[in-house]
């Protein structure tokens, strides 16, 4: 498209309205024909009327388009057309020049059929799991005991009383925080997802359950929507969802934490059962006063053994055998040294005996004498006839004594 030849603007040259409004229909009547798809919100066909209305909703966006069609077209549709059905159509868009609007003139309404949307289905499956939403790593384990259960269902459904009911049966403390919605219809999806929003945010809330009876493909659809895949994936609580029955798997299944296959499961899924809790705690009491009673037995037994020992049976016989030990001993040391004590009193006297032998005493018994050159004690032993001189006086000591002489001379 070329630009539009006409001079631009001024806030002393503006445009009037008509001359605007003309130049925005001229632009969209350069679009031509287009193939939509959408979801119906609206259909509104009124007897003797030769138009009908409609509003046609993207169900991954919070988008819509007015559409208009000859009522013929909307009356002899089959299926007849109802909200929340899924539909391609055939128009021109058109600018209403008095009053500024925009709608897209229908001259072709088709249904999408069950397979076609099956197989829109399969190729967002496709893309959500290239994307990583279906991995089982990110899932999160629920938790053991939740306080505060809440729970997104249709008002007064079986699946709220399947799951309260179930649920405070087997766990009469769990609370919830019931959120009706649509679960069905055009809008089902929006409802849902701030009801999911809103108990995510809760801080009391634990796990989040997602609850609808069974239906047919069409009614199932909300929950293969993106939209809704994607709220579920970031919710930050963990997530159970129970869809429908066994057969039944939409998209919203693989992306929660877990899915149940009915509400009941769902129900027994997030809670544990008291009765069998208390029988699992009696059988943990059970096995663990075994366990005690039987470390107590084997704590006694090797008590028992260690009393039985010889030194702990009787402590004072190690004492008394080291007692007589020690006394036997103390009668061989004092054995050994009288001996030794003895023997060198043997020693002793022989060697005395061997010094008077040999000693000046026993010489001068037998008859000898010692003579010193002088009278005094400390004079020198005459050793030779020689040093003497007639007149000196001689100390002579004797066995029994000293007695001094005198040098007479020779004859």
């Amino acid at each position: 498209m070329s630009a539009d030849p006409d001079p631009a603007t001024t806030a002393e040259a503006p445009w009037p309205v008509r001359t605007v409004a003309l130049k925005v229909s001229k632009w969209i009547d350069r679009l031509g024909a287009v193939w939509v798809e959408g979801q119906l919100t609206q259909v509104s066909a009124r007897p003797g009327t030769g138009t009908a209305f409609l509003t046609l909703r993207d169900p991954a966006a919070d988008v819509s388009l007015s559409l208009t069609a000859p009522a013929q077209i909307v009356r002899g549709a089959a299926p007849p057309l109802a909200e929340g059905q899924r539909v391609v159509v055939h128009g021109k868009f058109s600018f209403y020049f008095g009053r500024g609007t925009l709608s897209l003139r229908v001259d072709e309404v088709r249904a999408v059929g069950v397979g076609e949307l099956l197989a829109r289905i399969e190729r967002l499956r496709a893309l959500l799991a290239a994307e990583g939403l279906f991995d089982p790593a990110r899932k999160r384990r629920l938790p053991r005991l939740p306080g505060c259960v809440g729970l997104v269902t249709g008002r007064a459904s079986a699946a709220e009383h399947d799951v309260v009911t179930v649920a405070t049966g087997r766990w009469p403390a769990v609370r919830f925080r019931v959120l009706n919605t649509a679960t069905q219809g055009v809008q089902a999806v929006p409802q849902i997802l701030d009801a999911l929003e809103t108990l995510d945010r809760d801080p009391d809330v634990d796990v989040i359950v997602l609850a609808r009876g069974g239906g047919s493909v069409e009614d199932l659809l909300p929950f293969s929507d993106e939209a809704l895949c994607r709220g579920v994936a970031s919710c930050r609580t963990p997530v159970v969802t129970a869809i429908g029955h066994e057969p039944d798997t939409p998209l919203v299944d693989h992306v929660a934490d877990l899915r149940a296959a009915t509400p009941t499961d769902a129900a027994k899924s997030i809670v544990p059962d008291l009765a069998e809790e208390t029988a699992h705690l009696e059988h943990l009491r059970t096995r663990a006063r075994r366990a005690l009673h039987a470390w107590v037995e084997r704590e006694e037994a090797a008590l028992a053994r260690l009393r039985s020992r010889p030194v702990l049976a009787d402590p004072l016989r190690a004492v008394a055998t080291r007692e007589d030990e020690v006394a036997g001993l103390v009668v061989r040391g004092r054995r050994v040294i009288d001996g030794g004590l003895r023997e060198r009193d043997a020693d002793v006297r022989h060697l005395r005996a061997s010094l008077t032998a040999l000693g000046p005493a026993a010489t001068l018994a037998r008859g000898y004498a010692i003579v010193q050159a002088g009278g005094e004690v400390s004079a020198p032993v005459l050793r030779s006839a020689e040093d003497t001189s007639p007149g000196d006086v001689l100390r002579v000591r004797l066995a029994d004594g000293a007695v001094r002489a005198r040098v007479e001379p020779a004859e």
